[in-house]
């Protein structure tokens, strides 16, 4: 590979091998032919997991446990038994839902009796796993910008026996107009599709440069709209998870660090011991330090489709003001100029003080500027009367004297300049 070069920022292919190193990426897109293992998640709103799978057990059904790391998801093997058509499917027992997709809603954690909105709802498995933490109380607000999918999502929350769920159909940018100040909200973003490659091998023919572009543009829209409905005064939220099943940096760290300089927000810890850390840097570039809060998950390392998740905490309502319309990314040739850069961070701190006029600092040390040049006019002018005081006698004399006393208040000045130097 060339390496990624200035118009990085504009040029989406070829950044993994930018990523991962050369082996690791092979074994990325080897793992992308191969569809992922079927996964369920059990509705603990009806059942347990160990009772479910039992009973699938028994109706042909070889699965184990999904991992440590979820108590209730399960990784089916193999089965006699279509899994979209058994009783305990139709009862809402259980919803088809990939591994990665548990992992957003883990992450944002909702709290029984909390409002929540889920503004990227259909067709539903998230929003159902939301109802279920958060015990079928308090508000969720399910919304989709598609009216068709809207139907799916509906037909699964009444399958899973979701009772505190509101479905509607705005575009996620029409919040928090619609409706906002919530406790807690999830985006799992549309995206490119770069991290289930598997289900769907068009992606890597049909997503061209200046589409991702576009992609991108809108995530960055629609985080920006799902901050503003969180309310950063909840006394146990003011949390915003985003998510995307995409691996392309533009859509993940790229857009978080986006919105990092736009919102009074901070990455923190998601909770979960699975998954890489994001990047905060890719050969030139670099993001904010924080980002390494944030998680990706590989097919090849995980098992599981593409993702990225990140989790914010809201601390105030305000919006940050963007002076310049800098990039996304920073510019770094080495380690060094990180310590450069926090530099200028200081200077641009201190300019904005000065923009209103000078600071005590700055009034004081003009002070101390003008002071010692009052004093060298004094010396300069009693130095002067003396002089000619001495020397009225003779002429010769005083105009002897004159020359000395215009070269005699030069070298006292270069004396006093000495003396504040020292001091």
């Amino acid at each position: 590979s060339s390496g990624i070069n200035a118009e990085w920022p504009l040029r989406p292919g070829g950044q993994l091998m930018e990523i991962m190193p050369y082996g690791e990426l092979i074994d990325l897109l080897d793992a992308q032919e191969t569809r992922r293992p079927v996964t369920i998640r059990a509705n603990s709103l009806k059942t347990r997991r160990r009772d479910l799978a039992q009973t699938l057990i028994n109706r042909g059904v070889n699965l184990d446990p999904i991992g440590k790391w979820s108590k209730v998801g399960l990784v089916v093997y193999n089965t006699s038994v279509p899994l979209g058509a058994t009783p305990e499917y139709l009862a809402g027992h259980y919803m088809l839902q990939g591994a990665s997709s548990f992992i957003p809603v883990m992450a944002l954690h909702p709290k029984p009796g909390e409002r929540v909105l889920d503004m990227c709802a259909a067709p539903g498995g998230k929003s159902a796993y939301l109802a279920a933490l958060m015990k079928n109380t308090g508000m969720l607000l399910s919304n989709d910008a598609s009216k068709d999918r809207t139907k799916a999502l509906t037909a699964n929350l009444h399958r899973l026996g979701v009772n505190n769920a509101i479905v509607c159909n705005y575009d996620g940018l029409a919040f928090p107009k619609v409706m906002g100040n919530f406790d807690r909200v999830l985006l799992d973003a549309p995206c490119s599709g770069s991290g289930v490659v598997s289900k769907d091998p068009s992606v890597k023919q049909s997503k061209d440069e200046q589409e991702i572009l576009k992609i991108a543009e809108v995530q960055k829209k629609l985080l920006l709209a799902a901050i503003d409905s969180a309310d950063h005064s909840s006394k146990t939220g003011g949390y915003i998870v985003y998510s995307t099943c995409s691996v392309l940096v533009q859509e993940n760290e790229w857009v978080v660090d986006y919105v990092l300089k736009r919102r009074h927000v901070k990455l923190v810890p998601l909770g979960l011991d699975i998954g890489k850390a994001g990047f905060t840097r890719i050969n030139k570039y670099r993001f904010d330090k924080s980002m390494s809060l944030t998680k990706r998950y590989y097919p090849h390392t995980h098992n599981m489709d593409g993702f990225f998740v990140a989790k914010f905490k809201k601390t105030s309502n305000a919006i940050k003001t963007v002076k310049d319309d800098s990039p996304e990314v920073k510019l770094s040739d080495d380690e060094d100029e990180e310590d450069d850069e926090d530099m200028n961070d200081d200077v641009v701190d201190g300019d904005e003080e000065m923009e209103g006029g000078l600071t005590d600092t700055d009034e004081e040390d003009e002070n101390k500027d003008a002071g010692p040049k009052d004093e060298e006019m004094e010396c300069i002018t009693e130095t002067k009367e003396n002089g000619t005081e001495e020397e009225k006698s003779e002429k010769a004399d005083q105009e002897k004297s004159e020359e000395v006393s215009s070269v005699q208040p030069k070298k006292l000045k270069r004396k006093k300049k000495k003396t504040k130097n020292a001091t």
